[in-house]
Formats: structure tokens, sequence, C-alpha cells
């Protein structure tokens, strides 16, 4: 009875917390302006999420351009700002940051920073590809090289975490600025927003819960009855 009851609480567990994932892409295919602040932005209208974020994560592919001079955030409807790149490879050792053209990348709350992306994997002057955490550091990122090595890398997907899936519908926007003359113009072939939630429970889910539990503890007596009786 034991084995029983812990089988049955696994299948209300899994059949109460199920993920759901809501992806939102962008298409259009954007050149992004060579040594210009003023960027792109794209927009994702986000609608039908429900119950609480447990990730977020952003797919780019970007071609060509000096990965090194390039700026991207992402801003939720409340306001909210998470850094996404901030010129990668910029260090006090390294004041141009990383000389590669491209990005086709999954960025997360978690996981090898892309800030210092060739010390785990080298494109060899190509496109980087992969999972990586987003850079996080949200500070001018025409600040001095020498203050990128010890900003704080909080400013990441991360705040999304936790939040009611319902505050996050509405526009979502993206923006990505090359800061630095001279590499080229970068385009952004695609962009796509996923919004990993739990739903909150269902009313069905609650009934076939309640009834395996009442079902459990009328087992229970009529065990405990049939034992007397013995």
């Amino acid at each position: 009875m034991k084995c029983l009851t812990i089988l049955i609480s696994l299948f209300g567990i899994r059949l109460l917390g199920q993920s759901l994932t809501s992806s939102f892409t962008n298409s259009a295919t954007t050149t992004i302006p060579d040594g210009n602040p003023v960027g792109v932005i794209e927009q994702f209208v986000v609608s039908g999420v429900s119950g609480g974020i447990t990730n977020v994560t952003v797919q780019l592919d970007i071609t060509g351009g000096f990965n090194g001079d390039l700026y991207a955030y992402l801003v939720d409807p409340a306001g909210d700002l998470a850094v996404l790149l901030n010129r990668v490879g910029v260090t006090s050792g390294n004041p141009f940051g990383y000389s590669d053209a491209g990005f086709n990348i999954t960025l997360t709350a978690a996981g090898n920073d892309i800030h210092t992306y060739q010390t785990v994997l080298n494109p060899g002057g190509g496109q980087l590809t992969g999972t990586w955490a987003v850079d996080g550091r949200n500070i001018n990122p025409q600040s001095s090289p020498s203050l990128f090595g010890n900003a704080s890398t909080e400013q990441g997907l991360n705040i999304y975490q936790g939040l009611d899936g319902g505050s996050l519908n509405g526009t979502w926007t993206l923006f990505i600025a090359d800061l630095v003359a001279g590499g080229g113009n970068p385009t952004l072939q695609n962009a796509v927003l996923s919004i990993l939630t739990v739903p909150e429970p269902s009313s069905i889910s609650l009934v076939v819960a309640g009834g395996l539990l009442m079902w459990i503890t009328i087992r229970k007596k009529m065990f405990g009855i049939s034992k007397r009786i013995s």
C-alpha cells in the first residue's frame, strides 16, 4: 500500500506540474548598421502564456560583422531588462573583443558565459554555435575594457524566473546594435523567444488528484477493518 501511495502521488505531481513551452518567432531579415548606436528593434507579441515562469530563452541567428562590436538586450512588457550580449570578449587584455563573424546560438539563464566563449569554444572566425548563458553585464557597452572583467552578470534571463506568466503577455522588445565602426554590417536572420512555464492546475487535474487521494483513504480504512475482523 505504501508503494502504491507513492506511485499515485508521483502521478499526481506529474499531472499537475507538466511544463509548457511557448515560442514566438521574428523572422524578418534585418541589417544591423555598422558603428551605429541607434541599432535595430525587433518585437515579439506574446499571448496565451500563463502559470509560473521557469525559464526564458532567446535564439539568435546573426551573420557577418564583428562579434565584439555587438550589444543586445531583451525587455518584457513590464520593462524588465536582460542583457543578452555586451561586447563579447572585451577585457582589459582585449579592448576590441572577439573578431568572429556572427552567432547561431541559444541564450539561457545558466551555462557557460557568452562573454568569454573563446575560453570554451573557438569558432575560428565564423559563426559561434551552441547554448550559452547570456552576458548579463548591465554596464555601459562603451565602458573602459577593464570594467568588463569584474562587472556583475546578474542582469540575465534569470530575472524572469518565478514571475507570473500572465504578466508577461504583451510586447517584448529585442534591441541589437553594432557600436564600433569597421568589421562590416552584421545581419539578424532570425530571432526566437521561448517562455517555459508550469501552468496552474486545471479543474480536471484537481478532480483526478482528489479522486485518487479519496480512493487511497477508503482503501486504507477498509484494510484496517479487515485486519480487526481477522
